[in-house]
């Protein structure tokens, strides 16, 4: 819209407002007329004002031209038009923040932002890219770079995600906590790579990988590994710990790892490379004369004894009333659970195993399984008693504090197998496999972030809802009819994407 003057027959001047519609100048309003220059200029003031106040009431511009304007817009939008932005708006901004974005390969990008907005197969990455992105990209095409990714970007992923890990604790990991989990394959084969073995995922007869992961205090992702399936888990911690400690120059951290870890060997080994730690302690595998010394002790809730033992290691003995009560739930209902099983004749010799509950079963004669009772209750008695081994000069609650800080690892490998949903792997090939386990990594770190920024916001947006409200956020992309310009508009957001979206633009 413009101002137009007209000089009437009479010596006066009309202004007008005026906007070209369908290829014709019409008159929108007429201001006024006026003869003397004063008045016209404020007239033509008055016309400046009509133009704002129209050109922000787009609905309602001209009556009945402008529902014939707006619907011969519409009409000119395709599918194409509208492009869901949404995942890149949000996570590509944090995937920059991180300096993912110095990796000079566009596929990886696309492939770790889909992997956090929609996470599917390949396959359906493909399709999501084409429909969503406008990214027209063959599945060979991304099975050849996957083949590829491991051995080329692996490293350079690593250093990008430990040195913003070394930003976010402020230049030093001096801790790191370390743990192993089991991811299975939908396949009957096994490999030098994929074998069966335990699965803590209870899918014992399908092949899987042990995926070893190491983290820094708050859960940030230090490096990874992966091993043989059918491997003891306490045989890769120092490999594990070496490889991490050579390859992004850790300088001997406080390791903190779980029991399934513990091992005499390894403590030998941890103690021989100079590494300090905290691990969880088997206190019923301890020397009859230490489990007589704690069995004796009159534990009130959160009464801590240190008991010294062979070199610089202590056990650190902790007792919790809520532990106490816990356990003893527990092992009540793995004991009806028992009980079930006998009175329904399911239980055979094979099932007597030191796995879970089965501990209480027994043998009587050559054929009869039943549950030893006085092996129950004897077991009550370490009810609510947790121990913990350290080689460390911290004080014994400190230690406690620091193996409590193992849930964040735990809490690393749930988002990764719900929310990244990295199992179950498809792949076969080794070096695919490893891409996947990348991928996966790279998208998680980009999480972690995220989380931060939500808890310093104090959000109550989590991640898997921030995930959601990416997938609607649209932009839409138009053609103006007389200069010819694309333009791309992105649309209103509800109330909860306009939470995230300024969040992330706030602190990335």
């Amino acid at each position: 819209m413009f101002i137009r003057k007209v000089r009437n027959r009479s010596g006066s001047q009309s202004v007008q407002v005026i906007q070209k519609i369908g290829g014709r100048y019409k008159v929108v309003k007429t201001i006024g007329c006026a003869t003397m220059q004063h008045e016209i200029e404020k007239l033509e003031q008055l016309g400046r004002e009509e133009i704002e106040r129209l050109s922000g009431n787009q609905l309602k511009l001209f009556g009945y031209e402008s529902d014939e304007i707006i619907e011969q817009s519409f009409s000119l939008l395709a599918n194409s038009s509208i492009r869901t932005v949404g995942p890149e708006l949000i996570f590509g901004k944090i995937y920059d923040y991180i300096g993912f974005n110095t990796i000079e390969e566009e596929l990886f990008r696309h492939l770790v932002i889909a992997r956090l907005a929609f996470p599917l197969s390949k396959l359906k990455t493909v399709d999501y890219l084409y429909r969503y992105q406008g990214k027209s990209i063959k599945v060979d095409t991304v099975y050849r770079f996957l083949d590829k990714l491991s051995d080329k970007l692996k490293p350079q992923i690593e250093q990008i995600a430990f040195a913003h890990t070394l930003q976010v604790l402020g230049g030093k990991v001096s801790v790191v906590f370390c743990d192993l989990t089991t991811l299975y394959f939908e396949t009957s084969d096994e490999d030098d790579l994929r074998k069966i073995g335990f699965s803590k995922d209870g899918k014992h007869q399908c092949p899987q990988i042990y995926l070893g992961l190491l983290v820094g205090v708050g859960g940030y992702a230090i490096g990874y590994d992966i091993f043989e399936g059918n491997i003891y888990e306490g045989h890769t911690l120092i490999p594990f710990l070496e490889k991490m400690s050579r390859k992004l120059h850790l300088n001997k951290p406080t390791v903190v790892a779980d029991a399934g870890l513990l091992s005499k060997e390894n403590i030998k080994t941890l103690e021989t490379n100079g590494y300090e730690y905290i691990l969880g302690a088997r206190i019923k595998n301890e020397s009859e004369e230490i489990k007589e010394k704690i069995l004796a002790m009159e534990f009130g809730d959160g009464m801590t004894v240190s008991i010294e033992k062979s070199g610089n290691t202590r056990l650190i003995v902790n007792y919790s009333a809520s532990r106490a009560k816990k356990d003893a739930y527990n092992r009540k209902r793995g004991l009806a659970r028992l009980e079930k099983q006998i009175k329904s004749g399911k239980l055979t010799k094979s099932h007597i195993n030191n796995r879970g509950y089965n501990k209480y079963l027994t043998l009587s004669g050559d054929v009869v399984v039943e549950i030893d009772y006085d092996n129950y209750n004897n077991d009550g008695r370490w009810d609510g008693i947790k121990g913990y081994l350290t080689n460390t000069k911290l004080a014994d609650k400190q230690v406690i504090e620091n193996y409590k800080n193992l849930w964040q690892i735990e809490k690393a490998f749930r988002i990764s197998k719900t929310d990244l949903r990295i199992r179950p792997i498809y792949h076969r090939i080794r070096n695919r496999i490893e891409a996947h386990i990348c991928i996966a990594f790279a998208a998680y770190y980009i999480l972690k972030e995220l989380e931060r920024v939500l808890q310093e916001e104090k959000s109550d947006i989590s991640l898997k809802r921030a995930s959601e409200l990416t997938r609607n956020m649209y932009q839409i992309t138009y053609t103006l009819p007389e200069s010819k310009q694309t333009k791309s508009k992105l649309l209103n957001m509800d109330e909860e994407q306009a939470e995230l979206y300024r969040i992330v633009c706030k602190n990335f």
